[in-house]
């Protein structure tokens, strides 16, 4: 059953990735629109050691805010410090590990691990292995 656990995660992370490679939209607020794009071709924006990558700012059919992006993390770094907002949050893991922080508890998750932060619930991470960590996020309900 573990397994099977484990291997339903890695499989919800790289549908993840094929969800931020098949959709785009342009200009957040938007209705997202069907398109295929190559990681390859995502913009990578440099932050000191950090990569990041946006894939998807817009809506939802039913005008529900949704925004996706990829980050590589560099060994010992956090992408911004803990914070807290009103919209919900999923993190993805697909290599690498992080110490994940919510509400006050601290979980090590590696390839496949999953998090959710609820809304005004404070989070954050940090690459605690001396690889690069591999992630994606997908805010929910985002506004701004």
């Amino acid at each position: 059953m573990d397994n099977l656990k484990q291997h339903s995660r890695r499989s919800f992370a790289h549908l993840l990735s094929a969800l931020g490679a098949v959709t785009a939209v342009s200009g957040q607020g938007a209705t997202a629109t069907s398109h295929a794009y190559r990681f390859e071709d995502l913009e990578a924006r440099q932050n000191g050691p950090n990569v990041s990558r946006k894939v998807l700012n817009g809506a939802t059919h039913t005008g529900f805010a949704i925004e996706v992006h990829e980050t590589e993390l560099a060994p010992g770094q956090s992408p911004h410090a803990p914070h807290h907002h009103d919209f919900e949050e999923i993190l993805v893991v697909y290599e690498g590990t992080v110490d994940y922080t919510v509400a006050g508890r601290t979980t090590v998750l590696g390839p496949g691990g999953v998090a959710y932060a609820a809304s005004n619930d404070e989070h954050g991470l940090r690459n605690n292995s001396n690889t690069r960590a591999r992630y994606a996020v997908v805010e929910l309900g985002r506004t701004t």
